[in-house]
């Protein structure tokens, strides 16, 4: 963990026809740290991440990623950079085996797209990085498994292994841990952490005992705006954080 800020947005807007879904929110995320950005229902939290991953373009505002302005860049774009949004690329096909799904994802970040047409020497020459990457998050022992065949939260797990292929530098969560059984959440929890021991994480996710025992540093939206910014210990306290989740209908 360090003081220098990876990712930084300052009055980022998203305004919908007069409805301001994020409004004048200022962020900072410190490198080698996992950042949480939570809120009650409408708060803004996904509209935030996908201004923040490009998959919208904000109103108003910047976005800098190590000092450059990403703001017009588009999500190919920061991916380059190593900034990558896990689960946006789904390079997990149903049909083909796990260790298949992470080689197609190595292929892509070498720059040759998706080589079905290449020979299986060269295709081979991906297996060893491959293997080592779904043993990074535990599937090692699935590598023939066909994808469709896959437990929910161990496909999550296998589009984490595609989006490491990528080699990024800073991974953006979308709810990791939705829809998914205790021993999931449990198995993905410890994936996460293990991941980002080398990597800055940025995540949404609406499982607060996650939250708290992953995050280094929380950011609570409500109503577009930052409310309150702290680790869990400290936003949990927060009178106006207890009252936003409390009149939202959360205990």
């Amino acid at each position: 963990m360090t003081d220098a800020i990876i990712l930084s947005a300052r009055d980022l807007t998203k305004e919908f026809k007069g409805f301001f879904a994020v409004d004048g929110v200022d962020l900072n995320v410190r490198q080698g740290t996992i950042h949480a950005l939570i809120g009650p229902n409408g708060a803004g939290k996904t509209t935030c991440f996908n201004l923040l991953t490009k998959f919208l373009s904000p109103t108003r505002g910047t976005i800098t990623y190590k000092g450059t302005d990403i703001t017009a860049l588009s999500p190919a774009d920061i991916a380059r950079m190593g900034l990558v949004r896990s689960f946006q690329i789904s390079a997990v096909f149903p049909n083909l085996t796990a260790l298949e799904n992470v080689r197609i994802a190595l292929q892509r970040q070498r720059g040759d797209s998706y080589d079905f047409w290449r020979s299986e020497r060269v295709l081979g020459g991906f297996d060893a990085r491959a293997a080592e990457l779904l043993g990074e998050v535990g599937l090692s022992e699935f590598a023939g498994v066909h994808a469709g065949e896959l437990s929910y939260g161990r496909k999550r797990a296998l589009e984490i292994a595609t989006t490491l292929a990528l080699d990024p530098e800073m991974l953006l969560l979308d709810e990791p841990m939705a829809g998914m059984s205790h021993e999931d959440v449990d198995r993905i929890s410890a994936l996460i952490k293990r991941v980002a021991a080398n990597r800055t994480v940025l995540m949404v996710e609406h499982n607060l005992s996650v939250v708290s025992s992953l995050s280094d540093t929380i950011t609570v939206l409500a109503r577009g705006r930052v409310l309150a910014e702290g680790d869990y210990a400290t936003v949990s306290k927060d009178p106006d954080v207890v009252e936003a989740y409390i009149g939202a209908g959360h205990g």
